[in-house]
């Protein structure tokens, strides 16, 4: 049989109308508690995905009661390998004996918020030893680590404006929750029309070539608040360039004198298939001709990728990192480490008792409550000496586990004749959407295919983690599920 469009979206409609079913009757209680809470709790994630009136009755998260290495289980009782792995944080898998251990330890001694505790230097010579970087202060979430460090780099360089990447993620902060202009977006529009791969599209892209040509000579770099509630002024200093093109590069030289920083997520989690080397080692030349402050982004790659992060994988030396997610072993705890010149900026310098020393450099203003808490600084010190007794093998072999699970995916893929394709970047891995034509639906109904086979990746989501929990047998089921729940989005027309 022909299959029309009024058949494909029947054909649709049906697997949408099973998939609904299937997924409200295995997580009854987790719907049920989703539309009892919804007029007190006031929560983003309580939608589980964006909203859409096509999965209206999915539109809830599941509720996990409880974890244990790489395994979790929702209110309901169902049991899933977990790939969301605490969005990057559990590296050594969930709830580890050895920081549970810590924790309670430090628990018996008290938790003594706003003074000074012996673990905070001691987290600190850790980060030291596995980073390189010569100075730390500590923190409590990514987005507060990376609005310290651009407010270290402005107090250094006595400069205003800063630049970031299209793609790049670096928190919730008025500052850097913006976007490029709308010239950007047209000129990325146009390259994914161009780079659609079904049927004979040449004619598209020799149409559209000469307007791409145009944008991509022109780039323009001012930004625009990317949500509600923020106003233009936080877009004014703020530089939003193209990542790995070499003109952005340029553009950073020309406003050398006015960039404090230049912030990057050296692989960025949005799109991991992006790992341009050798631009960022240029950018490393260029800011440190201009005095600019490179500042890594480290939230994903810091102690996955390496135990140095991404700056010891690639070879550069940044300014200033910051880090979170893995560091706090599951509790909040970010930290911002960097070379001394930028760090003095947090306590005026190093200095001595006895003589006639002194800070040597004026501060700015840095301070959180709960900065330094005493349980998270327990985990973040169990989790770093592990992964210094541990050594470079610890990464390097999920790294090698990960790979391998990609080029299975990616075999099976192929040989099917199907447009899609993983990447990875360490042992975070997601679909190429470069690479890959994929709805917006289709990669939400992903994930709901996945959990229906009992792996567990937010809704929505393209990517997901390993943990050195997760067993050969794991990603075995992994492998299968993620053939399976294409197969059936093939099945259900939601692929070309």
């Amino acid at each position: 049989m022909q299959v029309t469009s009024k058949n494909k979206s029947e054909i649709q409609e049906q697997a949408l109308n099973n998939l609904v079913k299937s997924h409200n009757q295995k997580t009854a209680t987790s719907k049920h508690k989703a539309q009892q809470n919804r007029a007190i709790l006031a929560d983003r994630s309580a939608l589980g995905v964006k909203f859409s009136p096509e999965i209206k009755e999915i539109c809830y998260p599941i509720i996990i009661e409880r974890s244990q290495g790489s395994k979790i289980w929702d209110i309901d009782g169902n049991e899933y390998i977990d790939i969301l792995m605490g969005l990057g944080v559990n590296l050594l898998g969930h709830n580890p004996p050895f920081i549970k251990e810590a924790i309670a330890q430090q628990l018996e001694k008290g938790i003594q918020v706003g003074s000074q505790t012996i673990l905070a230097a001691e987290v600190a010579q850790l980060v030291k030893d596995l980073t390189g970087m010569e100075r730390v202060t500590l923190s409590n979430t990514g987005t507060e680590a990376i609005m310290a460090a651009i407010r270290i780099a402005r107090a250094a360089t006595k400069r205003k404006k800063i630049a970031l990447f299209t793609n790049s993620y670096h928190g919730h902060s008025d500052q850097t929750l913006v976007r490029a202009t709308l010239a950007e977006y047209a000129k990325k529009a146009i390259n994914r029309k161009i780079s659609e791969k079904i049927g004979d599209k040449s004619w598209l892209s020799q149409l559209m070539r000469p307007l791409q040509n145009q944008l991509q000579n022109n780039l323009n770099p001012k930004a625009v608040p990317a949500a509600l509630g923020i106003p233009p002024s936080q877009a004014k200093d703020v530089l939003v360039l193209e990542y790995g093109n070499d003109k952005s590069l340029d553009i950073i030289k020309a406003n050398r004198k006015q960039l404090a920083a230049v912030l990057v997520e050296p692989v960025q989690s949005r799109c991991p298939q992006v790992q341009p080397e050798a631009f960022i080692k240029e950018l490393r030349q260029v800011t440190q001709e201009g005095g600019i402050a490179l500042i890594f982004d480290e939230m994903v790659t810091g102690f996955r990728i390496h135990q140095g992060g991404a700056q010891a994988w690639f070879g550069i030396d940044a300014d200033i990192v910051t880090y979170s997610k893995i560091a706090g072993g599951g509790l909040p705890l970010s930290i911002i480490a960097g070379k001394s010149t930028y760090l003095n900026r947090i306590d005026g310098g190093i200095w001595n008792f006895g003589d006639d020393s002194s800070p040597s450099v004026e501060t700015t203003f840095f301070a959180g409550t709960y900065c330094k808490h005493p349980l998270s600084l327990a985990a973040a010190k169990a989790t770093l000496t592990h992964l210094k007794t541990e050594g470079a093998t610890l990464q390097e072999t999920l790294n090698q586990k990960t790979a391998k699970m990609v080029d299975c995916l990616n075999s099976d893929l192929a040989s099917q004749g199907l447009m899609l394709k993983f990447t990875c970047f360490g042992s975070f891995f997601a679909l190429d959407l470069s690479q890959s034509v994929i709805s917006p639906l289709a990669l939400t109904l992903l994930s709901y295919y996945l959990l229906s086979r009992g792996i567990h990746l937010r809704q929505g989501d393209r990517g997901g983690f390993l943990s050195t929990s997760h067993t050969d047998n794991d990603i075995n089921l992994i492998i299968q599920a993620f053939k399976d729940s294409i197969n059936d989005l093939q099945a259900g027309g939601f692929l070309e």
